[in-house]
């Protein structure tokens, strides 16, 4: 039985991607996590069941700080490390879904001589995907224009769970206390949250209620409501959904980051959604993937200055609920669960699994 190790993380991002996949290859490979001791894709890889093997992972920290004038020397004991791992546990192939965590193990896999794979999310690559792109048989992307940056690029679109395709409306909205005949706003900050969003939605809570119910996945350390009377009727405030198949089938509407990896579940469910992207403290990945859509008249963008405006939030989510046109449109877009694509590049790199 071929042996895949997977490794990336950092964020949810980096880290539920690579779980859909593994998902489809369990009893066929045997299966184990790698990524930085500590961060969130050790808690995750654990919860669903993997072996998790962890080392020290540098991040680039983005601004000027001398922390970043020691990355080059924690990088090559982090590598160190990952060759050592990799060499104990003789995986067959490595996968990687990017982000900082993914570095050593994609290093040191090219040193042993390891295949490797790598999956790009976002329409810009990312710096850990541009560092890694030729010690690995694949760039494999979400976006097709990303593919041909890369000579060994293939477009395969993004890794979804196939649970997430299985939700029933109509037990997901009994799940969540929500009547029949007003639609639901789904609120997602993240897994972390979003402190913007979200005090965004509290700030406009009484209008919002007027035309939606509510349920807002607030992200783990964001504050709830402190107790039942402070909860409005029709708003059901979560830190954390396990259940995002449950949340996304009671959903008529989505208030949303950009990050790749939702944005592309969102519209493969076919759901309106209003984007406001992470654009401070960031790359700008957020802002050019709601861009991208936005364009092609399959989702509404907010900038997150705008949420200052006292109007913005409640005028745009009105505005998404009236949009016949978008509706329309997304019943006919062409984003797929690229899951399978995936699968058929594991197996043409290792053979017949």
């Amino acid at each position: 039985m071929k042996h895949i190790l997977f490794c990336g993380g950092g964020s949810a991002g980096h880290t539920v991607p690579n779980l859909a996949v593994m998902q489809e290859l369990e009893g066929k490979c045997r299966l184990a996590y790698a990524g930085s001791s500590g961060g969130i894709e050790e808690r995750l890889a654990k919860e669903a069941g993997y072996p998790f093997y962890g080392i020290p992972c540098p991040k680039l920290v983005r601004s000027l700080t001398p922390k970043n004038l020691m990355l080059p020397f924690r990088m090559v004991q982090s590598e160190r490390r990952a060759f050592a791992l990799l060499k104990e546990l003789k995986p067959d192939l490595v996968f990687s879904k990017g982000g900082y965590a993914s570095l050593p193990y994609l290093f040191a896999a090219r040193r042993l001589h390891i295949p490797a794979l790598t999956h790009e999310s976002d329409l810009s690559p990312g710096l850990a995907t541009r560092l890694t792109a030729r010690r690995c048989k694949f760039v494999l992307t979400s976006f097709e224009e990303t593919a041909r940056r890369f000579a060994n690029g293939r477009y395969v679109g993004s890794p979804m769970r196939k649970e997430l395709f299985a939700g029933s409306p109509s037990r997901a909205r009994a799940k969540y206390g929500f009547k029949r005949g007003t639609p639901v706003l789904l609120v997602l900050g993240g897994g972390s949250g979003s402190r913007t969003l979200n005090e965004a939605v509290r700030a406009h809570l009484p209008a919002l209620l007027e035309q939606f119910q509510i349920l807002h996945l607030c992200g783990k350390g964001s504050p709830l409501p402190n107790a039942p009377s402070d909860v409005p009727r029709g708003y059901t405030a979560l830190s954390y959904e396990p259940d995002m198949a449950s949340a996304y089938a009671a959903a008529d509407f989505v208030l949303s980051r950009a990050g790749s990896n939702t944005v592309f579940e969102v519209l493969a469910l076919r759901k309106p959604a209003l984007l406001v992207p992470l654009e401070r403290a960031s790359r700008g990945d957020q802002l050019e993937n709601a861009r991208y859509f936005e364009e092609r008249g399959l989702c509404r963008l907010l900038h997150e200055r705008e949420l200052a405006r006292s109007d913005a939030l409640p005028a745009a989510l009105f505005s998404l609920r009236n949009d016949e046109a978008l509706r329309a449109r997304l019943e006919h877009t062409p984003v797929r669960n690229g899951t399978p694509a995936i699968l058929c590049a594991i197996e043409e790199t290792l053979g017949t699994l």
